[in-house]
């Protein structure tokens, strides 16, 4: 690679040369300039201006100072010129650099953004021109900038390579400019009239192909006229979802979210991370809204836009009959691989294929017959789109892989070219099949993850625009074209003249989805939306969901002026205690807040309460909550009157020890003993102490608030009793039990209080809390939680759980109330009671995964864990759910089991039956086998059987019969059980076992070899000839004469077939290892296919990390 540095601003005197290495890009020292001030974020947009400049520089051979400048040209609105070294930069080489001609005048921090490339023209022939491209930020650190080595001198002054003729030298340069924009501060909808769409993790996908939909105006309008309700929710439904996308996609300022959209599909988070196929979730989404659009005025809309019609046929050529059957499509598949342009794809997708030979089509009363067979188009829909099929399946490597192929697709496509080669007699030949192109869908990446955008030009103006997640950009025609091809691009030669090869790198970004408007549809396709188009429920719903966002963001802009004010009272504690916490006093986060400006005076603040609740300013006493170092959190002292007439911001900051936003009271209030009038609050001295009080009920096992008492710091709770039977609505004399709830984190901490020991002896303070009920008499074994402590152990520790069957991982069986301290046999119980099932031990329970919303591969061993706590915990998350299966056998059995699947081949039925076979886990193959001799039936009491290993049609192991079985895999290769001939026994000197197989041959790759069927042993002689043993493997496979006649015969060495003739001797292409050979070499049966084909589980178009598409409501 050239380097690439501005030049050393040095006098001649200054000869420490720049160290470089080719690759290196230097940024080499300008002395006494300022510094730059661009920052990372600042990217290019694409408004260019170009410009070229040619510089003929005479007598060049003659200049003898050291640096050459151009005169000055003007590109972009810049001065710039271009700097030459006729003798090198202390380099071997001429020396050429783009340079700002007017730096030094240039206000401070200035900078510029220019791609460019200079020129040596090369006058004999100009394709021999050297040229170099490069971009740069040009600041005033570096303001020029080019290539230090851009073409050796001994070539430059050879007079027969045509660069220096006549004494003079042609230098060229091509500049252009791109406005530098801070990446942050980028606005879409002031630069292009668009907003974005947000991604949610993996989402890209889904933007490019809602914003291809949004952009087809008539798809817009449908959307909006499908039938919703003020009443619908878009998290639950599509129709509404979608509209409200829409209306924010045309009427909002910045980037829109698809949250609700994704929820209405049903999705969760896991899947929002989830890439998926662009081309399957277009064919999903579809299905999903035209069956939301049945029965409404937009019935059919879907079908309108997308579907077209093919004939698919099927002509005999030497009688007279055809078969052809009419099929829809909403979008078409078009190859990539071998077709060079989409017109290639179409020609491939209506090629005749000729059925002969072997391939002959059986028709109805004349059998056997040659026919030509292929496609036709019937209709091609107004919105055509094209899924270019870049993921395909590589059988040989066994994955799916991305065709980077370059892949041409025109801007107008003409479907009825060449007279309509691709329409079906009964076409309608009046309608004029010429095609625009409005959207490119883009994939950036491999196989394995990528990126996805979209290039659209939403009135198919000649503007495009790049639609990339929340960001929108004007682009050229180019970028969305030929950039999008694919394919390879060669970087720049260094020296075009001397053949030395390009270096070619390959494209991964590329098209994947085109999108088409038919020109006589253009019109009704791209037609007006507006807001009458709109739902006014709609309208209403989103202009106050507009409304509310910019509330909040004024909110957030104003929030430095604003105090919150949290204000709780008792009231709001007893509807909390005992429902929403037990725990502390109140959730301050649902307690009633005030929004107040920071100067306001709190004395201002509280007739702000007064007119709002009704209590006068002279019945309210504010209490200042405290965060306490065993983590609880109480009211701790009242406000002094020289607090109360501070600004609320003033008291915020001068309270908040830890700085939260938030100002946090309690208001004390007391009322008339006939609960209608505010009291002013009792006088208070510094003896006195502020007591909360929560009731327990054993029997109920209910906690609730019952109300607060100043008591005396020297007085003892028996002095208190009759006063706290009145709170508890009890008889006065009832003896009662107090405790004090201390702390509940890390464990909770609830004592026994003397009734006789004073307030101040038992060390009570300001906002603790005392918890009491009725004192036990007989009865205390009868409750569950007979006291205090043991109730709030049972509360901190109490976890509902939702039971899921293992095989059901969605859906919720039942729910269980158990206690995080539960011990493992504790849940199983529970559940096998829940179950009705009389074996816990029958249980077995997997734990869920809170990122994939699935449950682990791995189920929770026989007492693997302790607690329930440690079945819920995932990584630093605590699940609720819990999958559970109902064995046959206790699981600390199963456990010390291995479970194999055996596939039993009977050769006398040739039918397959598939066993479970499970035994302990030190067991043999040899106990398999004796185990399986009882479940399947055999030629004879004396059969013996063998355990083979068999991979994509392959025998890969037989099993030896002491072989451990806790190490064999069933999961990937099938083990397969069959009986031993008799022949094969006992084999003699002169007899082996060989591999047999059957394969055939891509047609389109002749070395590509694919194994099917079943694969078995064969016992051949030293000397035996390939038409003995043809014999024998047709007798064997029960082949009919007819269709054996068509087969051929290879030996197979690690896939390379040579076919053999009936006079070769078998046994000598195979070497004599074990008994049972080597499984890459074997004897091949050539032939097709006739077994019914199995649909590959692979999309062909699903990268291998994917996981279907699912829209679930």
């Amino acid at each position: 690679m050239t380097m690439m540095a501005p030049p050393l601003d040095e006098d001649d005197d200054m000869i420490a040369p720049p160290d470089y290495t080719d690759g290196g890009i230097e940024a080499m020292e300008v002395v006494g300039q300022g510094e730059s001030v661009p920052t990372v974020e600042n990217q290019t947009v694409d408004d260019p201006q170009s410009g070229k400049f040619t510089w003929p520089i005479e007598d060049f051979t003659k200049i003898n100072i050291r640096k050459y400048y151009s005169e000055t040209f003007i590109v972009g609105g810049y001065s710039w010129r271009i700097l030459v070294f006729p003798k090198g930069n202390n380099v071997d080489s001429l020396s050429m650099y783009l340079d700002v001609a007017d730096s030094a005048s240039l206000p401070y921090g200035w900078s510029r953004y220019a791609q460019f490339n200079l020129a040596v023209i090369n006058q004999f022939d100009p394709k021999l021109s050297i040229r170099k491209d490069t971009q740069h930020q040009f600041n005033a650190r570096e303001s020029d900038w080019g290539f230090t080595s851009f073409m050796p001198l001994q070539d430059l002054y050879d007079p027969s390579r045509g660069y220096l003729v006549n004494d003079t030298l042609l230098v060229e340069a091509n500049v252009s400019i791109r406005k530098v924009v801070d990446y942050w501060a980028y606005d879409s909808k002031k630069e292009t009239g668009f907003v974005g769409l947000k991604n949610q993790g993996a989402t890209c996908y889904m933007n490019s192909l809602l914003q291809t939909l949004y952009h087809l105006p008539y798809f817009r309008k449908a959307v909006y006229h499908m039938p919703t309700t003020e009443n619908d929710v878009p998290s639950n439904s599509i129709p509404l979802a979608l509209q409200s996308l829409f209306y924010k996609l045309q009427y909002s300022d910045t980037s829109v979210a698809t949250k609700d959209l994704t929820k209405s599909f049903g999705w969760d988070t896991y899947d929002s991370f989830m890439q998926h196929d662009v081309q399957e979730l277009n064919r999903v989404l579809s299905e999903k809204l035209e069956d939301k659009m049945k029965g409404t005025a937009v019935e059919g809309t879907i079908q309108q836009l997308f579907e077209g019609h093919h004939m698919n046929y099927i002509e005999c050529i030497n009688v007279d009959y055809k078969s052809t059957r009419k099929e829809s499509f909403y979008d078409l598949q078009l190859d990539v691989k071998g077709c060079k342009d989409v017109y290639a794809s179409f020609d491939k997708y209506v090629e005749v294929e000729k059925l002969e030979g072997d391939n002959k089509y059986h028709a109805e009363q004349y059998g056997l017959q040659d026919a030509r067979k292929g496609v036709l188009f019937i209709d091609f829909p107004p919105v055509l789109q094209l899924q270019l099929k870049r993921f395909e399946y590589d059988f040989t490597r066994d994955t799916m892989v991305k065709i980077n192929d370059r892949y041409e697709f025109p801007l107008q496509l003409d479907l009825d070219r060449e007279n309509g080669k691709y329409l079906s007699p009964d076409a309608d030949r009046s309608v004029r099949n010429l095609y625009t192109l409005h959207s490119v869908l883009v994939h950036s990446g491999g196989v394995h993850g990528g990126h996805y955008y979209a290039f659209i030009r939403p009135t198919l103006s000649d503007q495009w625009y790049k639609f990339d997640d929340e960001r929108v950009t004007k682009e050229e025609i180019k970028r969305a074209l030929e950039e999008q091809y694919g394919g390879e691009e060669e970087l720049p030669q260094t020296n075009p003249g001397f053949n030395n090869a390009p270096f070619k790198f390959t494209k991964y970004s590329n098209a994947y989805m085109l999108v088409y408007i038919r020109d006589c549809d253009k019109d009704k396709i791209i037609c007006n939306v507006d807001e009458k188009d709109i739902a006014e429920h709609l309208q209403v719903r989103l202009k106050k969901e507009q409304e509310e966002k910019e509330r909040k963001r004024k909110e957030k802009a104003e929030a430095h002026l604003y105090t919150i004010i949290k204000v709780a009272r008792d009231k709001d504690l007893a509807s909390q205690i005992g429902k929403d916490i037990f725990f502390d006093l109140v959730d301050h986060d649902k307690v009633p807040s005030f929004r107040i400006q920071k100067q306001t005076p709190f004395s201002v603040f509280k007739e702000e309460v007064a007119k709002e609740w009704g209590i006068p300013v002279h019945c309210q006493r504010f209490w200042l909550w405290a965060k306490r170092q065993n983590h609880t959190y109480r009211p701790n002292r009242p406000l002094t009157e020289p607090e109360e007439q501070q600004t609320v911001g003033h008291l915020k900051e001068a309270s908040n020890k830890a700085h939260n936003a938030e100002l946090k009271l309690f208001l004390e209030v007391n009322v008339s003993q006939d609960q209608l009038a505010p009291l002013r609050p009792l006088e208070r001295n510094k003896d006195d102490i502020l007591l909360f009080f929560k009731l327990y009920n054993p029997e109920k096992e209910e906690l609730r608030y019952v109300g607060r008492t100043f008591v005396k710091a020297g007085g003892r709770p028996l002095d208190i009793l009759e006063k706290l039977n009145e709170m508890a609505g009890f008889q006065q004399s009832e003896d009662l039990f107090l405790f004090e709830e201390i702390k509940f984190e890390p464990n909770v901490m609830c004592e026994y209080i003397d009734r006789r020991a004073t307030f101040r002896a038992s060390q009570l303070e300001d906002g603790d809390i005392i918890c009491y009920q009725k004192a036990f008499k007989e009865e205390e074994d009868k409750y569950r939680y007979p006291d205090v402590p043991s109730f709030l152990e049972y509360v901190r520790g109490r976890q509902v759980v939702h039971f899921r069957r293992l095989e059901k991982p969605k859906e919720d069986e039942f729910c269980l109330e158990l206690s995080k301290q539960h011990t493992y046999d504790d849940v199983v119980e529970k559940v096998a009671h829940q179950l009705e099932l009389s074996d816990p031990s029958k249980i077995r329970l997997t734990p869920h995964n809170c990122y994939s919303q699935q449950p682990k591969p791995q189920p929770i061993k026989y007492r693997g864990v302790e607690r329930l706590s440690d079945m819920l915990v995932h990584y630093n998350q605590m699940s609720d759910i819990l999958y559970f299966e109902v064995l046959d056998l206790p699981l600390p059995e199963l456990q010390g089991l291995k479970s194999l699947k055996v596939a039993f081949h009977n050769a006398k039925t040739e039918e397959v039956s598939v066993h479970n076979i499970r035994l302990p886990k030190q067991s043999t193959v040899g106990d398999v086998i004796n185990e399986l001799k009882g479940k399947v039936e055999l030629s004879g009491p004396i059969a013996e059987l063998r355990i083979l290993e068999v991979f994509y049609h392959k025998i890969y192991k037989i099993f030896p019969l002491v072989e451990k079985i806790e190490n064999i895999n069933d999961q990937y290769w099938t083990l397969r059980a069959e009986e031993i001939p008799e022949d094969e026994k006992n084999l003699g000197p002169q007899e082996r076992l060989i591999h047999v197989y059957h394969f055939t041959r891509d047609a389109s790759q002749t070395n590509m070899v694919q194994n099917f069927g079943e694969p078995f042993f064969l016992l051949v002689h030293e000397d035996e000839t390939l038409a003995k043993v043809k014999l024998r493997i047709q007798k064997k496979l029960q082949v009919p004469d007819e269709e054996f006649v068509k087969w051929k015969f290879a030996f197979l060495s690690l896939g390379r077939p040579e076919y053999l003739q009936d006079s070769d001797v078998v046994a000598t292409r195979f070497q004599k290892r074990d008994t049972y050979g080597a499984w890459e070499h074997y004897l091949g049966l050539e032939h097709a296919d006739s077994a019914p084909k199995r649909v590959h589980q692979l999309n062909q178009n699903r990268h291998t990390f994917e996981k279907p598409v699912k829209i679930y409501n």
